[in-house]
This record gives C-alpha cells, structure tokens and sequence, in this order.
C-alpha cells in the first residue's frame, strides 16, 4: 500500500512536471525570433585578379563567397583562379562560378552563333570539370554590355544555357540590373529582357545595380539583399565596383577610397580592391563539395 501511494506520487509529480516544462516553452519567444533574425543575405566578393593564398584568411572574415572564374576575366590575358578551388573549399569560401561570354561585336562577325554558344557551354563544363565543382554547379554567364540584348545576343545566350544544362550542370547570367533608357524613351534592364523571352528556362541571375541607391556603396554592413537591387529574381547582387562608376556612385562616393577602389578591412594597404556581391545563399553556385 504504500509503495502505491509512493508511485502515485511520482507520477503526479513527474505529470506536473512535464505540464510546466511545456507551458515554459509556449511561453517562451526566443525560438520564433532566433528563426525570423536568421541571415537572408551572405556578402561575397568578385575581382579579376586572384587575391593570394596569404590573404585568404583575412578576406574570409568578411567574405562567405568569392566569384570564380573559369576562362579570362573580361579584359585580361591570363586566369589566375585556375587549380584554386580546393584552396578557397578549405579556407571556407563558397563560390560564384563565372565564365566570360562574347561581346556583341565578337558575336556578329560569326557565321554560326548558336554554334558558338554551345561551344562556350562545352568549354565552360570543362573547365568546370577540370577546377573540381561537381555536377550541378551554376555557371554564370558574363555578360557584360547592358541594355536590351539584340537577337545574335539573346541566340548566344540561350545557347549557352541550353548547353551548360544539358550538360548536367545549371546555368546563369551575370548582366545588369540597371534601367537602361532607350531612344523611344522605353526603359529596358537587361535582366528582365533576357527572363522575359527565356521560354521558360531556368536561369539564376547574378545582376549589377552599383548605383546610389538603391546601392549602399562601399558598404559591408549590414548586408543588402539581393531583391533591394531592384530586380526582385536576382540570387546574387553586384552592388559596389572597384573603380567606383562616377556617373552612378556620386551619392556614396564617401564609402569608397579615395581613389574610388573599395576595400575589404586589412587588406587596403595592400592594394587588394574588390567588388562586393550579396546572395542568397554563402554558396551561391553550389559549388562546394563538402
């Protein structure tokens, strides 16, 4: 009898107990906040020039992920990123993998374009193969000349696409995000141009707006999300150049240098300027493989 009125008893405790602990947690906040106050944007940077092994550690205390470049970067004659990817995996930086497209004079001197886009798209995979990314990988297309893309642009371009997605890995766009005003008085951005005849594709687009505003400038914190950019689609968003464009950053010229280059903290002296880039994800080709 009364080892049964003992374990009544620690059963009515260990209920009340229970009770509580789950009254406390309803009336607890801090979980939902925690979920809300979670990071929606990560800062990255891009640059032509590979940065340097011994700078890695310093840029990654800004940077969650750094532009990759699989062929040369627009206006150079070597790649210096090549045989780098493991060494950026291990310093912890996810990646924005970019592949360098035609220019439109380039294009148009062509007798097959279309041709050429897939073979771009063949080029862009291999290489990709070649530095390690994995199937699946998004591939940014740079595309650099703003404004409405004429037709032996927008065959390029979806033939690069095509090609790249066939091939087992996904397929973006680097290009402005900028209002561009034509003749007529139509504005056109690039990116909205290319997504609206797409057909359907599916792209990430990797847009440039470094104008003031909607871009902060020269600004590390807090970060921008993507869709402040101006173009809602955008994953990824180039919101500030090293040189600053003068005709667009007149608003936020005080953020950058004196010399118009943006730099990451600790490394001004040592000339490594970078453009800065927010996304939604710190990986936001998904080219990490670990």
């Amino acid at each position: 009898m009364t080892d049964c009125r003992s374990r009544m008893k620690n059963l009515i405790a260990l209920t009340l107990l229970l009770l509580t602990s789950g009254l406390s947690r309803a009336q607890t906040p801090a979980s939902s906040p925690a979920r809300r106050d979670a990071p929606v944007a990560y800062l990255g940077f891009d640059r032509n020039d590979y940065p340097g092994d011994n700078n890695l550690a310093l840029l990654r205390k800004t940077f969650a992920f750094a532009a990759y470049w699989l062929n040369y970067p627009p206006g150079t004659q070597a790649n210096t990123w090549v045989g780098k990817r493991d060494t950026l995996q291990s310093a912890g930086f996810g990646f924005l993998v970019v592949f360098t497209g035609r220019t439109y004079r380039e294009l148009k001197a062509l007798p097959n374009i279309k041709a050429a886009g897939e073979s771009d798209a063949r080029a862009a995979v291999a290489a990709a193969r070649r530095e390690g990314f994995p199937r699946g990988t998004i591939i940014f297309l740079d595309q650099e000349q703003g404004g409405r893309q004429l037709p032996e642009q927008k065959t390029y371009i979806y033939a690069f696409i095509d090609g790249v997605t066939s091939l087992g890995f996904r397929a973006g766009v680097y290009c402005s995000g900028i209002a561009f005003r034509e003749a007529n008085g139509t504005e056109i951005v690039t990116a909205v141009d290319i997504r609206s005849t797409a057909g359907g594709r599916n792209i990430a687009f990797w847009v440039s707006n470094d104008a003031c505003g909607p871009s902060p400038g020269c600004s590390l914190a807090p970060t921008p999300k993507p869709e402040e950019s101006g173009v809602a689609f955008a994953s990824v968003w180039q919101y500030a150049q090293s040189p600053r464009r003068r005709q667009y950053t007149a608003q936020c010229r005080n953020s950058y240098a004196a010399n118009g280059d943006c730099y990451p903290p600790g490394l001004e002296g040592a000339g490594i300027h970078v453009d800065l880039n927010a996304a939604t994800s710190p990986d936001p080709s998904h080219g990490r493989t670990r």
